[in-house]
């Protein structure tokens, strides 16, 4: 699975930096663990903070990144507060790791999309996220 998935710089804290193995993206929702931390687990219904970088498949510039504002992101995880790609594969990874998150359509903004983000309604998204913090 890994070799479907984009290869990105694997140092915790750095901007990351994307590239795309295949212009299609991989089917289903997919998460690679690039740094395994070694701080407490995040569970479902925990407050996380977090660096993150999102990009369309295939697209070199970010719809969104808190490496690019210097300001790390909190929000309730597994609970709906974020989309659905996000509270399934967050839970379950230990704070410091960096993990590369591919998520369908149905698991991010649905058939939708949001246009004034650039995404469209059949865009597979692409999160590279640092978690730094639990509680």
């Amino acid at each position: 699975m890994t070799d479907q998935m984009p290869q990105v710089n694997a140092e915790f804290g750095t901007t990351p930096v994307i590239e795309f193995p295949t212009p299609e993206a991989p089917k289903g929702l997919k998460v690679v663990e690039l740094t395994e931390g070694d701080g407490p687990i995040v569970r479902r219904g925990d407050t996380v903070t977090v660096n993150y970088h999102g990009v369309v498949w295939g697209k070199d510039t970010p719809f969104d990144s808190s490496f690019d504002r210097h300001q790390p992101a909190s929000f309730g995880i597994g609970v709906g507060q974020v989309i659905k790609g996000w509270d399934q594969t967050v839970p379950g990874h230990n704070v410091g790791s960096r993990l590369v998150v591919s998520i369908p359509p149905e698991y991010g903004y649905g058939s939708r999309g949001i246009p004034q983000a650039g995404i469209g309604g059949e865009d597979t998204l692409v999160f590279v996220i640092d978690i730094i913090s639990t509680r």
